[in-house]
């Protein structure tokens, strides 16, 4: 049968249209899959001391490390330092102080934005609200920590802290919205346990707003330091509960869906206190602090790795 040419119009334009759609849909097979976390890796002693070396944070090349310790030659009691490593199969150098960040106080638990021109990290310091805020800190040069372009003086979030503990930042920047969000969490009243995580949206001006409690991921103990994948679809974080201190997990199946209940990593568990993991950019990476046997302190930097089974990064 013979079309007329308003109807084979309309039936062209209608399967070139279907055909973009399916262009722009991401097939659930092509979505990142990945093996299971290895056995953790101690970091060594050049990264770790006798004292609390914890609350890791990676540039995304991954050849800068920031990291949270008590250790001595610092500022406070918590400071925050910065290792180097000329390529991801080099160890890591002697870390630094990293002075123009730390005060007296406790300066912990650092987080880059994607560009790598923001850290945002808790601290106590003077100018404070409460217990512990979320400050951010700008640098012109991605490739600099010190000097006229590093770290520049911190500022306080204000629209994000509470009189509570605000603590464990990690931001997310959603490419399809050209949204950004910084997760973190707190004990301010109304959450479900001692800490909850909570999500702020980044306004226009570069400030945050829209706290609310991100209630899919929480229990009634603490869960607490989120970290996430790339593009937002994974994202684990350390809950306090009745078996211990562990790394626990989720998913969504896009930036606007509801997390998946949170299961422990069970692979990544100890007998000791397992906190505050850091995922690597590409996903393959986890960096977290543990006081598990093996280690040379308190608490000690540890890392486990996986591979991509199929997927895209």
């Amino acid at each position: 049968m013979r079309m007329s040419a308003p109807r084979l119009r309309f039936v062209v334009s209608f399967i070139a249209s279907l055909a973009i759609v399916m262009s722009l849909a991401v097939p659930a097979a092509a979505r990142p899959r990945y093996s299971e976390w290895s056995v953790p890796i101690w970091m060594g002693a050049t990264l770790n001391t006798s004292a609390v070396d914890f609350g890791p944070g990676t540039s995304r090349d991954g050849l800068t490390l920031y990291f949270t310790s008590t250790r001595g030659g610092g500022v406070g009691g918590e400071d925050i330092w910065v290792s180097y490593r000329a390529s991801t199969e080099a160890p890591w150098e002697t870390p630094a102080n990293l002075t123009p960040l730390n005060t007296t106080g406790s300066d912990r638990v650092p987080a880059l934005s994607r560009d790598g021109h923001w850290m945002f990290f808790a601290s106590d310091r003077s100018g404070s609200l409460g217990n512990s805020d979320l400050w951010a800190s700008y640098r012109l040069h991605t490739d600099e920590d010190f000097g006229e372009f590093g770290w520049q003086t911190p500022v306080n979030l204000t629209s994000l802290n509470s009189t509570s503990y605000d603590v464990g930042p990690a931001f997310f920047f959603d490419d399809e919205t050209a949204t950004g969000y910084l997760f973190f969490a707190s004990d301010r009243p109304g959450g479900a346990g001692s800490h909850d995580i909570y999500q702020a949206v980044q306004q226009p001006d570069g400030s945050f707003a829209n706290v609310t409690n991100v209630t899919e991921l929480n229990s009634t103990g603490q869960d607490a330091r989120p970290t996430l994948s790339h593009d937002g679809l994974e994202i684990i974080f350390h809950r306090a509960d009745a078996s211990g201190t562990h790394l626990w997990s989720a998913t969504r199946a896009s930036v606007g869906s509801p997390w998946t209940a949170p299961t422990k990593i069970e692979q990544l568990a100890s007998a000791g206190t397992d906190v505050q993991p850091s995922i690597s950019a590409d996903g393959m990476t986890l960096y977290f602090g543990s006081s598990r046997a093996g280690g040379s302190g308190m608490a000690d930097l540890w890392m486990s790795t996986r591979t991509k089974v199929t997927g895209k990064p």
